[in-house]
């Protein structure tokens, strides 16, 4: 399987914590609010949250497998990184609603790709993205 991500990747099985938190209000001129427009997170799931594990981090983001939520939910999480721990603010930007296999280019046997939801970071600290860095270096 040929690798399309721009980011490099860890891959690993670290335990977060997620939960749909929406965004800000914004407030502005009523002049600017005319003609301004910006993505809008997806407000259905606001307060849901729940347990998943991180199987890959870069970054720009990572995989979670988890129970998936709506594309474009903007999430606050909570894992542990190289001796750090993260607080991360990340939007869904794809998900997979069910397990499923898939063979391997060699022909030898299927991977197993688990339910759950590509993020990519709003916010993370300086110092965990510079040690996600140096790892995937």
């Amino acid at each position: 399987m040929s690798e399309h991500r721009r980011a490099r990747r860890i891959l690993l099985s670290t335990p977060v914590i997620v939960e749909v938190v929406g965004q800000p209000e914004m407030s502005l001129p009523p002049e600017v609010e005319k003609v301004y427009r910006r993505v809008e997170a997806d407000r259905s799931a606001i307060g849901r949250r729940f347990p998943g594990v991180v199987r890959d981090l870069s970054t720009n983001g990572a995989f979670v497998a988890t129970e998936p939520v709506p594309l474009m939910s903007r999430l606050a999480m909570q894992f542990d990184f190289d001796g750090h721990k993260v607080d991360a603010l990340a939007w869904v930007l794809w998900k997979r609603e069910a397990d499923c296999s898939i063979q391997r280019a060699d022909g030898q046997g299927a991977i197993n790709l688990p339910r759950g939801i590509g993020v990519m970071f709003e916010a993370i600290p300086l110092e965990v993205r510079i040690a996600i860095a140096r790892k995937v270096g």
